[in-house]
This record gives structure tokens, C-alpha cells and sequence, in this order.
């Protein structure tokens, strides 16, 4: 590659970050994901424990006849468990074809971020993976993290989801 193409390729963003966002609360900071990746928000349903599955994977829930796989971002990210308060909801999201649900401590509001409001996420060395971030949005004076949620969850995570799915709803019918 010449300098030249090596030069726009560099600047050239990898994805644009502007846009409207769904943000929500987890453990007192406050994270946006892009509300075209959001089927709808809904209060916390009772959620049936699936075994032998990761701690954050917490279950099923019946969406209105849908079985609806559902993970609990303060276990995905590390953070400790907290009881569900009268604002806990599920987000329910789609990647890669498959519909989950986001278990969040309060949904915030619906946000429409620039571009030039968006920076790239700080690096925190090879020992922090922040491949999931788009990036650090500062706007009216508060800083949100933007997530890229086809990243938040690995291919073979969205695969068990789906797998988790699959498997109750043929013990359903």
C-alpha cells in the first residue's frame, strides 16, 4: 500500500457514530446503543433460569409468546449483581438474527448524538479489550458510552443464544 492510501485509509472513520441512541443506566454511568438495533423496551418479566449457562446469560423470558433469551450487562461487563428495582427493564435487541433481551438498570432517554460529539474510546493497554465500544459521546455535559452491541456478545455467545432459544421453545411445543 502507498503512503497516499495508507493516509485516507487511516483517517477514513471505520463506522459512523452519529445518530440516535437508546441510553440506559448500569451501575451509575450511562451507556447509548443505536436504536436501530432496539425492538422495544419492556419492564423486568419473570426470567426462567437456563443451566449450565454462563452467570450472564440469566435465562428465558416469554415475550408474548416468544422466548427471548436475556443477559444481564452488569455480569457481562464485570459489575456486581443488584437486586431489580421498580426501573430495571429489558432492552430487546437483535444481532445477527438473533432477538435478546438487555437487562439494564433504568432506560434513560433516546438521545441524537453528532458525530463531532463522538470520541474514539480511550486505550486502556492490551490487558482491556474495548472492541465493544463505538465510542465516548460528550454532550450536555455528561460522557455516555456509545456500545457496538453486534460486539458487546462473541459470535459463539450470540450462537448459544440462539441454541438457548431453540432448546426451550421444542420442550415448549
Amino acid at each position: 500500500m502507498d503512503q497516499a492510501t495508507e493516509t485516507t485509509t487511516a483517517a477514513a472513520p471505520a463506522t459512523q457514530r452519529g445518530g440516535k441512541y437508546l441510553t440506559f443506566f448500569l451501575a451509575g454511568e450511562e451507556y447509548g446503543v443505536e436504536i436501530l438495533k432496539v425492538h422495544e423496551i419492556i419492564g423486568l418479566l419473570p426470567i426462567t433460569r437456563v443451566p449450565r449457562t454462563p452467570e450472564f446469560i440469566r435465562g428465558v423470558i416469554n415475550l408474548r409468546g416468544r422466548v427471548i433469551p436475556t443477559v444481564d450487562l452488569r455480569l457481562k461487563f464485570g459489575m456486581p449483581m443488584q437486586e431489580p428495582t421498580d426501573q430495571t427493564c429489558i432492552v430487546v435487541v437483535q444481532v445477527g438474527g438473533v432477538q435478546f433481551g438487555l437487562i439494564v438498570d433504568r432506560v434513560s432517554e433516546v438521545l441524537d448524538i453528532a458525530e463531532a460529539d463522538v470520541e474514539d474510546p480511550p486505550n486502556f493497554g492490551a490487558d482491556v479489550d474495548t472492541r465493544f465500544l463505538l465510542g465516548v459521546a460528550k454532550t450536555a455535559g455528561r460522557v455516555r458510552l456509545l456500545l457496538d452491541i453486534d460486539r458487546v456478545l462473541s459470535e459463539q455467545e450470540i450462537i448459544s443464544l440462539q441454541g438457548i432459544r431453540q432448546a426451550v421453545e421444542e420442550r415448549v411445543a
